[in-house]
């Protein structure tokens, strides 16, 4: 099988082809990414094997991606602009990247049927609710930027698939943690912080609560999915820890041996989800999925390695990064 990754030098998107190649010795995988911010080239440095080929390309250049479609049974699109803040401050890039981005490659499947889509989106479309969880039919209602442009990206695939019959598949997963997520993002921001005894900011009280899913269990999820037919358009993918975010800080302080009086409280984010949470019910039914690392046993070995990995981190141009807490220097 021939997989076209998206977006693959990015947090899941390395997971991903990693675990792919490590496991499959009959999978060509071409990544193309434009290297912009949250992927970083050194999260697949050390994959030495002939099947595997970088592209420096942007999802928006059809050209491009017109020819490498052509030679893919399936693409797998991680290709994002992913975080909230950044999208309060400015969504011009992420209308970009998470609309334009999947119009262009939807244009090229129209004409190449035979190229499956897997589309990896975000439990965020569905907005926030206070009890129970969300299933794949119910409505979509996006609180920031961000999810807004997943959403549109979903609706996007949704049309294409009944007008125009290209084969695809969305996922919507939890919030995941693991090695190389991108230091903007909670839990590395948080063990960078602590390890240099700057402040952690926490928006509001830290009271919105998120469900947890190990990036490694994401990517097995998505590997099920690529290797068998599915019968639904819509698969959650749901973690299986839920905590407000000031319980995850005070976890990997608790594991650093750091003190509490690190956490700084700043300005709640605007129109903030107070909490987001979805049911795994079909993707169990029909994959045979459920998620297998626990938190304890998973955010242990994640702050592990950004402690053993500080050249990772060290090396990003944070500069991109627009933060109210100036919190690398």
């Amino acid at each position: 099988m021939k997989i076209l990754v998206t977006g693959g030098c990015g947090f899941i998107g390395s997971n991903f082809i990693e675990r792919c190649l490590k496991n499959t010795k009959n999978l060509k995988i071409v990544n193309v990414d434009a290297l912009l911010t949250g992927s970083n080239k050194k999260n697949l440095e050390k994959i030495n094997n002939s099947n595997y080929k970088f592209v420096k390309g942007n999802i928006c250049d059809k050209k491009l991606m017109g020819k490498l479609i052509s030679n893919a049974d399936c693409i797998v699109n991680f290709a994002a602009e992913s975080h909230v803040d950044r999208s309060i401050k400015s969504s011009a890039n992420f209308v970009k990247s998470n609309i334009i981005g999947i119009n262009t490659i939807l244009d090229i499947l129209k004409e190449n049927k035979k190229t499956r889509l897997i589309q990896v989106s975000t439990d965020e479309v569905y907005g926030e609710t206070l009890k129970g969880s969300f299933d794949e039919h119910d409505e979509l209602n996006p609180s920031n930027p961000y999810s807004a442009t997943k959403a549109s990206a979903e609706m996007m695939i949704k049309s294409y698939v009944r007008t125009f019959g290209i084969n695809a598949v969305i996922t919507r997963c939890t919030n995941n943690y693991g090695p190389k997520q991108f230091p903007e993002k909670l839990i590395p921001k948080t063990i960078i912080c602590a390890l240099k005894n700057l402040p952690i900011p926490i928006h509001g009280k830290g009271n919105s609560k998120r469900q947890w899913i190990h990036v490694q269990d994401h990517c097995d999820a998505i590997y099920k999915i690529m290797n068998k037919k599915n019968k639904s358009l819509v698969y959650n993918v749901n973690g299986n820890f839920e905590a407000s975010n000031i319980e995850v800080v005070k976890i990997v302080l608790r594991i650093m041996k750091k003190s509490e009086d690190l956490i700084t409280y700043v300005q709640d984010r605007p129109g903030q989800d107070r909490r987001y949470a979805i049911n795994g019910n079909l993707i169990k039914r029909e994959y045979r999925f459920e998620p297998k690392i626990g938190f304890e046993k998973g955010i242990q070995e994640t702050v592990e390695w950004y402690l053993k990995n500080q050249t990772w981190w060290k090396k990003i141009s944070f500069k991109r990064i627009k933060n109210p807490t100036p919190w690398i220097k």
